[in-house]
């Protein structure tokens, strides 16, 4: 097991080397068009589109997060300015004057408006918990059959999700394959490069269906599930890695 590991992190760690960047996340802000961001950071617009899951370029909102490959940093995107319409004022007829009332009866008095009752101090603001990243989803919907840190006695760096055989294993967040090939104790294994130096791990695959170099966007087909050696039950291994380090999945996914 402690080869295995050892493999693993070799192979995070070659797979890198010499390779483009995997990318960053652009924030969509107010007035940015798709096209202005695929040309300010130089990328294809329909790539770009397909990575992101946009069906329709012009429904961008405010605060999205758009994955752009192989981009280094982030750069400003000019809005586009729509022109503005200027629009005639509308003149309004004087009121007419009052009726006079031929009534003697004198009218009833206004009551005074009721005053409105105090606020009993400012409300309290209870500050929130740091936002989760939201960026990752579940590669593959199943039974957590081994949780993080368990593995056979040794500190597991993933966990294993229960799921039959030939399951479609999805980009838990889009990214860049850095490694498609196969590892002693992990079998077929993917690897992904995502942006903020997070990396994601696929194993026990039977089939990998992405090539080295190639960028993927969330939820796109990347391998289909095996089973690990030894005679278990078919699986999927998953790790996300901060840098080099093992983080807990559990608290990255929805």
């Amino acid at each position: 097991m402690l080869l295995q590991a050892w493999l693993l992190s070799a192979a995070l760690a070659l797979a890198g080397t010499g390779c483009a960047p995997a990318g960053v996340y652009h924030v969509v802000e107010p007035g940015q068009t798709l096209y202005r961001i695929a040309k300010t950071y130089a990328v294809d617009e329909t790539q770009l589109a397909k990575v992101n899951g946009i069906t329709d370029p012009k429904r961008l909102e405010a605060g999205q997060r758009l994955y752009i490959p192989g981009a280094t940093q982030t750069r400003p995107v000019p809005p586009v300015v729509l022109p503005k319409t200027t629009t005639p004022p509308v003149v309004l007829p004087p009121p007419a004057p009052p009726a006079k009332s031929t009534s003697k009866t004198p009218l009833p008095k206004a009551k005074p408006a009721a005053e409105e009752p105090a606020l009993l101090g400012k409300p309290e603001v209870i500050p929130g918990l740091p936002p989760a990243p939201g960026t990752f989803a579940w590669p593959v919907r199943g039974q957590v059959v081994s949780a993080f840190g368990s593995g056979d006695g040794k500190a597991g760096k993933g966990i294993e999700i229960a799921v039959p055989l030939g399951t479609p294993v999805t980009a838990a967040a889009a990214g860049k394959v850095i490694y498609s090939g196969t590892i002693r104790g992990f079998g077929n294994l993917v690897i992904l490069e995502h942006a903020d130096n997070f990396f994601t791990v696929y194993g026990f695959n039977s089939k990998n269906l992405v090539a080295i170099d190639s960028f993927v966007g969330q939820g796109d087909r990347i391998a289909l599930s095996g089973a690990p050696s030894g005679g278990k039950s078919p699986r999927l291994h998953f790790e996300i890695r901060k840098g080099k380090t093992a983080a807990n999945p559990i608290f990255y996914l929805p």
